[in-house]
């Protein structure tokens, strides 16, 4: 015999990523390998554009991502 298995009325709410959050998921990512790349055009002393550039990008990557996962949540 089998068992059916009940949730007891129970509302299983499945929150999903919006496209606007997946997108600018998406962006970050761009923003991160574009920013490890240019971070190889740095040169030792870091007084190149890639040395100013390289760090702005990265860490606006980082930051772009968790703006993804807080605004992208469907109710």
């Amino acid at each position: 015999m089998t068992e059916n298995k009940t949730t007891d009325n129970k509302q299983v709410e499945n929150k999903t990523k919006s496209r606007t959050g997946l997108y600018v998921i998406g962006v970050a990512i761009a923003m991160l390998i574009l920013g490890y790349y240019v971070l190889t055009k740095v040169n030792p002393d870091a007084s190149n554009w890639a040395g100013a550039v390289a760090p702005i990008l990265i860490i606006g990557g980082y930051i772009t991502v968790a703006i993804g996962i807080l605004i992208g949540w469907d109710e």
